[in-house]
């Protein structure tokens, strides 16, 4: 059943302060390792990649290869900052005493304590998988790794965005966007693979989106020697299955967002244990169970929300959790770490997960309240309200506008004349609205308002500069949006799940 409760944040999170969209949010640079790994990296004696080592920078797949096998040794401390593009035509194979590297991937092949961070403008490995093999020590952070195949042309790691295999130990994952553009018939895999014998591993502050298959844990049921991860503050949107698919082992998934999850969700089977707290699971089918076997594993929930779920009914090879989950076993956690309330985590990940949020972390103590009722017209925090819209003047006014297929008896236009009594409403589910105008327009701020008798009907969705193609936000359910000042000439509203037809009566854009 849907939550229709909005929720407001009433914690202040801790120093080093950037006040966005009311959140008060740490700020950490992008251009060097940050922070300290968290869950199970900062067990086995800890993750600290490069530190105290040299830091180079690099702006291709080869000098990124060049700066590992430069090193004395495959130990030698090293922070390997990234900016630009990283693709096929400038990833090529460098020999040296510090390296085992190969074309056509990013190749972390028996070497250790390395860090490999995006800086400046951003790191975008594209089509480039990276591939960690009998190493230990390493972190990722602060890139996107995009479109990898593993059939079609180009190929590389076997279609994982990030794939460990072979002896890995202590991995530290963070703030990187990992994105498919379909599933297997595509040429897609994994975006976050683990097997033989992979361990102390933690997703951190990351996205994954658009793919088939999320991650797994293990490449078949007898394959049961990895384990002991964590999986926290991660968005995962729009993924058929496997977020992840657990084979024996310990995983901890805490503070997630999961929407739009098609198939099944956090399938932990043939003898994993999963403790499942305080994550937020929208618009999704199955998020928890044990899939597509007879080998079950269990789980320890406890905080969760689940809004808008459903659930299959119990079969061969087919174990969900719900419609009621409850804990099937007990998982003894050896960290410390803070709990989100799992009513905040939309918010917080809004802000805070996938490249380019400058690092921006919780600090654990996020706690949701009930507000007053969000129809009453008195409440100024009603998002909704059309009375009281953002500051300033409306900018869609006199603009353009386009979009995806559009319903029968709508209009594009429906949605910049300032009319509430018409609207667009796309030809599905799902589709993208979008405002244009001539020359670059600086906007921080949206107001999506929908047509009388379709409130609520707006599901999960994202706001993109289309003349980059730059994420600026994302969440659920319509109302105002606020962002950092971008100036564009054209910004798309999409929606990528819903409740009901979608109507957009006004798409309304403020300078801030």
């Amino acid at each position: 059943m849907r939550r229709s409760i909005t929720r407001r944040l009433t914690s202040t999170l801790v120093t080093m302060v950037m006040v966005t969209a009311g959140l008060s949010l740490p700020m950490s640079p992008a251009s060097a390792q940050t922070g300290s790994a968290t869950g199970y990296a900062s067990q086995n004696g800890g993750t600290t990649g490069g530190a105290g080592g040299q830091t180079v920078r690099a702006t291709t797949g080869t000098q990124i290869h060049q700066a590992l096998c430069s090193r004395p040794s495959t130990s030698t401390p090293i922070i390997i900052e990234v900016q630009g593009t990283i693709n096929h035509g400038n990833t090529s194979k460098v020999s040296g005493p510090g390296c085992d590297t190969a074309a056509d991937v990013i190749e972390l092949k028996k070497i250790s304590n390395v860090t490999i961070v995006g800086t400046g403008s951003g790191a975008v490995f594209d089509q480039l998988g990276i591939h960690i093999r009998e190493s230990s020590n390493i972190i990722v952070q602060n890139v996107t790794v995009r479109n990898v195949k593993k059939s079609g042309s180009p190929t590389s790691n076997g279609g994982d965005a990030i794939g460990m295999e072979s002896g890995v130990r202590n991995v530290w994952i963070d703030h990187v966007t990992l994105e498919a553009s379909g599933g297997e018939s595509e040429g897609y895999d994994g975006l976050f693979d683990l097997k033989n014998n992979t361990q102390y591993v933690t997703l951190s502050y990351s996205i994954l989106r658009n793919s088939g298959r999320g991650g797994l844990v293990g490449s078949s049921e007898s394959d049961r020697s990895n384990g002991y991860v964590t999986y926290h503050h991660n968005r995962y949107e729009n993924i058929d299955s496997r977020v992840p698919l657990l084979r024996g082992g310990i995983g901890h998934m805490y503070n997630n967002h999961y929407a739009g999850i098609h198939a099944s969700g956090i399938n932990s089977r043939a003898g994993a244990r999963a403790k499942v707290e305080n994550n937020y699971f929208e618009d999704s089918k199955d998020v928890l169970g044990t899939f597509y076997t007879n080998e079950r594993g269990s789980w320890e929930v406890g905080g969760n929300i689940f809004d808008n779920v459903t659930w299959s009914s119990e079969g061969n090879q087919n174990y969900p959790a719900g419609p009621n989950p409850r804990s099937t076993t007990s998982v003894s956690i050896p960290y410390t770490y803070g709990l989100d309330d799992a009513g905040c985590v939309p918010e917080v990940l809004s802000q805070t997960a996938g490249a380019g949020k400058g690092n921006r972390v919780s600090d654990g103590n996020c706690e949701a309240e009930e507000p007053t009722d969000p129809t009453d017209p008195t409440d100024p925090t009603d998002p909704t309200d059309p009375t009281d819209p953002p500051a300033g003047t409306n900018l869609s006014t006199g603009a353009g506008a386009d979009g995806s297929s559009k319903a029968g008896g709508t209009s594009y236009g429906n949605v910049v004349d300032g009319n509430m009594g018409t609207y667009w409403s796309p030809s599905g589910s799902t589709g993208r609205i979008s405002v244009k105008w001539d020359s670059g327009t600086a906007v921080s701020r949206i107001n999506i308002r929908e047509a009388v008798g379709a409130g609520g009907n707006i599901g999960s969705w994202r706001v993109v500069n289309n003349d980059t193609g730059a994420v600026l936000a994302t969440g659920s359910g319509a109302g105002v949006v606020t962002f950092n000042r971008t100036t564009l000439r054209k910004i798309n509203f999409e929606i990528t799940s819903s409740n009901g037809t979608p109507r957009v009566a006004e798409f309304e854009t403020y300078a801030g």
